[in-house]
């Protein structure tokens, strides 16, 4: 129990210190591989291509993100069945924007959905993320990730990719906003 404990009193310490920057997000982006997942894919086969490992806790967290408002996407080189399934059927999200490795033309697009660069929220891990963390009003990574994009990154997190970590930046973003998480009760 001490241990939830201190974990969140230094998530609510990091929402403290960005709460300037996270008051004002209004759209939370995520690159899949390495941020969502922990980079691990295992090939299926040609027709489905490759699978990745989700955690709960970041496809839960995305869920409640977009049931407070907050419009969620992806923004991925990746692409394949899995992918799709996952963010466009099972999660819903907001934007998809999957296959390209130059992600520049996805985050215009959605700009164009009438967001400002400080109203965005982006978590990426590699070198073709930096020219929209370095953008976005709140820019977060994973603690494996490169020095470099660690060095453009506001926020690293506790947790690595693929075990929480988006979790983890969109915790701190409810925090910021004092947004409660909805707990259905009896």
């Amino acid at each position: 129990m001490a241990h939830v404990l201190d974990e969140k009193k230094q998530l609510l310490v990091a929402a403290e210190k960005f709460k300037d920057q996270l008051s004002k997000i209004k759209v939370l982006a995520f690159d899949i591989d390495g941020i969502l997942t922990n980079g691990a894919m295992t090939y299926l086969n040609d027709e489905i291509g490759f699978n990745r490992t989700y955690h709960i806790l970041d496809g839960y967290g995305m869920k409640m993100m977009k049931d407070l408002g907050f419009k969620v996407g992806v923004i991925s080189g990746a692409d394949g069945i899995p992918v799709r399934k996952r963010f466009q059927d099972i999660l819903k999200c907001d934007f998809v924007f999957l296959g390209n490795e130059d992600k520049r033309e996805a985050y215009k697009n959605v700009l164009k959905m009438g967001y400002k660069d400080e109203e965005i929220l982006y978590m990426g891990d590699e070198f073709i993320d930096v020219a929209i963390l370095k953008r976005v009003g709140f820019a977060a990574t994973v603690p494996n990730s490169s020095v470099e994009i660690q060095e453009v990154a506001h926020y690293v997190t506790k947790r690595e990719g693929g075990n929480g970590a988006a979790r983890e930046v969109m915790d701190m973003v409810r925090y910021a906003q004092n947004l409660k998480a909805p707990i259905l009760e009896f």
